[in-house]
């Protein structure tokens, strides 16, 4: 039986992405992006909320696919899929789409006056932090795919080993909800694990591996549920605290807020799965739509966040909430149109990673 929830949450996360990519140039702890504007405490503190959730959700999501997409794939099955959805699209999208954000990159950090086409001869040999914010190569949010191939992979590997080595037979005994609470025990240490670009493959391969071997378990799920408003209570206190020391206490709290940080984390993905499973298991129209597009979307959205931010900045001033808000609304129409074109050309929906709508349907990963 398919997990509408799995899905509607995908797809919900996904749509976040606008809003919260456009709130990065405005952070207030100095990091480069695409395009700066004055610092905003208030701007930023979005990011720091929905950032330790944010995209670990998505792996978790991933995991769990995983696990069901596994029941009626053979592993080489799966990996040929891999490629086709996640290795495919990470270069064409960093290859054809990053050289743009990179050259707004360095017009806004570098002062750069040269013309777009030349810019790929620095795109291609100027090589830093993949960030591409300083004009360099990047790979743009283009990131979250090569993790997501990498770690599939991985687990394959790990997933394989374990059934040759015990039992392929499901786990018999339910998991308390007290120790599903456990598994925020290691987080705080695997942040700095296995690091590339900022970001730990420890972390999200743990919250892969989570999603596959101890939340693709329905008895899990329904013990999420039941306790789902005690685990958004967990999450969003420990978010609040995490915002509050991080951007407005003006103090380095250091093992404190990696604390509240992974609270947040673990607690905020619980309360989703749970609400998830709770209000949004169902299917329908806008769900479907939604869904087909959600790969498109993905690939389109930073780029036009980025052009309508660096556009629109001379127009709209210094005002911080003009210059935040007014630009979203043309990205968000624009990748959406993106999208609708995308899912009607083969061509793009091989390149995008996204399914055709006419192509059978078959369980998403």
């Amino acid at each position: 039986m398919r997990k509408h929830y799995i899905d509607n949450l995908r797809w919900m996360t996904v749509l976040l992405l606008i809003p919260y990519h456009a709130a990065q140039s405005f952070n207030t702890w100095g990091e480069m992006n695409f395009t700066f504007f004055t610092p905003s405490r208030a701007i930023s503190s979005l990011i720091v909320f929905f950032s330790p959730f944010f995209m670990p959700v998505l792996f978790l999501l991933a995991g769990m696919s995983t696990r069901y997409a596994l029941k009626k794939r053979t592993y080489g099955q799966y990996v040929a899929e891999r490629v086709k959805r996640l290795l495919i699209p990470f270069v064409f999208g960093t290859l054809v789409l990053c050289p743009v954000l990179a050259y707004i990159g360095d017009k806004t950090n570098n002062g750069y006056e040269g013309g777009f086409f030349e810019h790929y001869r620095i795109f291609f040999t100027r090589w830093t932090d993949l960030s591409g914010f300083d004009g360099g190569f990047g790979v743009g949010q283009f990131w979250f795919l090569y993790f997501l191939f990498v770690i599939s992979l991985a687990s394959i590997g790990i997933i394989a080993l374990i059934n040759r080595i015990g039992s392929k037979k499901e786990n018999g005994r339910k998991i308390p909800f007290w120790a599903l609470c456990l598994f925020v025990v290691p987080l705080p240490f695997l942040y700095d694990l296995l690091q590339v670009g900022g970001k730990s493959f420890a972390e999200y391969l743990y919250i892969f591996l989570i999603g596959y071997y101890i939340l693709s378990d329905d008895r899990a799920v329904s013990a999420i549920e039941k306790r789902r408003f005690i685990c958004l209570a967990a999450g969003l206190a420990a978010g609040i605290m995490n915002v509050y020391m991080f951007i407005w206490s003006g103090r380095d709290f250091g093992t404190f807020n990696v604390i509240a940080k992974a609270i947040e984390e673990w607690f905020m993905i619980l309360a989703l799965i749970g609400l998830g499973k709770r209000y949004l298991d169902f299917t329908g129209k806008i769900p479907v739509i939604m869904s087909q597009r959600s790969f498109p979307y993905f690939t389109f959205h930073f780029l036009w966040v980025v052009l309508f931010q660096y556009i629109l900045s001379d127009v709209l001033g210094g005002n911080m909430a003009l210059l935040y808000l007014v630009p979203v609304i043309p990205a968000f129409i624009a990748t959406m149109i993106c999208s609708e074109i995308c899912i009607r050309i083969p061509a793009l929906c091989f390149l995008t990673g996204t399914k055709s709508p006419s192509a059978k349907k078959t369980d998403k990963v």
